[in-house]
C-alpha cells in the first residue's frame, strides 16, 4: 500500500468511527457490501470515489477533504503519476478530479473536481485532530459484529512545500491545492477553460484545464521555468489535466499559454497577478 492510500485509508477509519458506523450499517447505508467496506478500510483495495462520498454523507461531513486524499491515492495505484513523472515537463503526475462524466464544454466544471477544490481549511483541521480526538470518545460505538481493522496511520494535510521548494511539483499531491485563489479563468478558442490558480500557504501558483483534447499542451511560467502538461489520452480529456506549480510572490505575474493540438489553431495565453483580487473556489 502506497503512502498516499495509507493516509487516505487513515481518514476513512478515522471518520467511521466518530460517526460510530458498524461495517453492517455502511452496507445498508450504501451501494457497498459488508465484505467491501471491511477491505476499504483495512487497505487491502481502493475504494471508488462513490464510496468515499457515501460515508461522508451519511457521516455528515464535508466530503471535499476525503475526496482529495483520494485523488491522490489513486493517481498513484493507478499508476498514472508514475507515467507522467517520467516526462521531463512534468516532475509529477497530477490525479484525476472528482467528476461523474466528461467536464463541460462551456462554463465552469460541475461535477468531481468542480467539487474537488471547494475545500475548507477547518475541515482538514477536523480530519486532522478533531477526528483523531473522536476514536478515543467512541471506542466501541458499533464495532461488535465488524471484522477486526488493523490499527489507525497517522496521515498528514498540510502543505509539503513552499516557494521554490515547490518548483515544478504537482500541487494536488504536494497539499497545495487545498482552498486555492483562483486568479483568473479563460475560455479558448476551441472551448477549453484555463484557469490560473495560487496557493498563499505554498508560495506558488499553476495553471488547469478542463474540456481538452488529445494532444493540447497547457504551460504555467511566473519568474523561473515554464512548466508543462500534455493531454496525453482520453482519461485526461476527461479530467482537469495540472501542470507543476511555479514559485510565486505577492505582486508576481503569473502566465498561462494553452497550445491546442490542432495545427489550425493559434496559440493562447493569459496573465495574472498575484494578490490582485482573487475569486477563491
Amino acid at each position: 500500500m502506497t503512502a498516499e492510500h495509507t493516509r487516505l485509508t487513515a481518514a476513512l477509519r478515522e471518520l467511521r468511527a466518530r460517526a460510530g458506523l458498524s461495517l453492517a450499517a455502511l452496507a445498508e447505508r450504501t451501494a457497498y457490501s459488508k465484505s467491501s467496506w471491511e477491505r476499504y478500510l483495512n487497505g487491502r483495495i481502493l475504494p471508488p470515489r462513490q464510496a468515499v462520498r457515501e460515508l461522508c454523507r451519511i457521516a455528515d461531513e464535508p466530503e471535499e477533504p476525503l475526496v482529495a486524499l483520494w485523488e491522490i491515492a489513486e493517481s498513484t495505484w493507478s499508476g498514472r503519476a508514475a507515467v507522467r513523472a517520467s516526462t521531463p515537463a512534468s516532475a509529477v503526475e497530477e490525479p484525476r478530479p472528482p467528476s461523474a462524466g466528461p467536464p463541460p464544454r462551456s462554463g465552469r466544471p460541475h461535477g468531481r473536481r468542480g467539487r474537488l477544490m471547494v475545500v475548507l481549511t477547518s475541515a482538514y483541521v477536523l480530519l486532522a485532530g478533531g477526528i483523531a480526538l473522536a476514536l478515543f470518545l467512541l471506542p466501541g460505538r458499533g464495532t461488535a459484529d465488524d471484522e477486526p481493522l488493523s490499527d489507525p496511520v497517522p496521515h498528514s494535510t498540510g502543505p509539503q512545500c513552499r516557494g521554490a521548494a515547490c518548483e515544478g511539483l504537482d500541487p494536488i499531491r504536494l497539499i497545495c491545492g487545498i482552498n486555492p485563489d483562483t486568479l483568473t479563468t479563460y475560455r479558448t478558442a476551441t472551448g477549453a477553460h484555463v484557469e490560473l490558480r495560487h496557493s498563499r500557504k505554498c508560495g506558488a501558483s499553476w495553471a488547469r484545464a478542463w474540456g481538452t483534447a488529445i494532444g493540447d499542451r497547457l504551460e504555467v511560467a511566473a519568474d523561473g521555468p515554464a512548466h508543462e502538461v500534455r493531454v496525453a489520452n482520453r482519461d485526461d480529456t476527461e479530467t482537469y489535466v495540472y501542470t507543476g506549480m511555479a514559485a510565486a510572490r505577492s505582486g508576481t505575474t503569473v502566465r498561462a499559454c494553452f497550445r491546442p493540438a490542432s495545427p489550425d489553431e493559434e496559440r493562447e495565453c493569459v496573465e495574472a497577478r498575484v494578490g490582485a483580487p482573487t475569486s477563491p473556489q
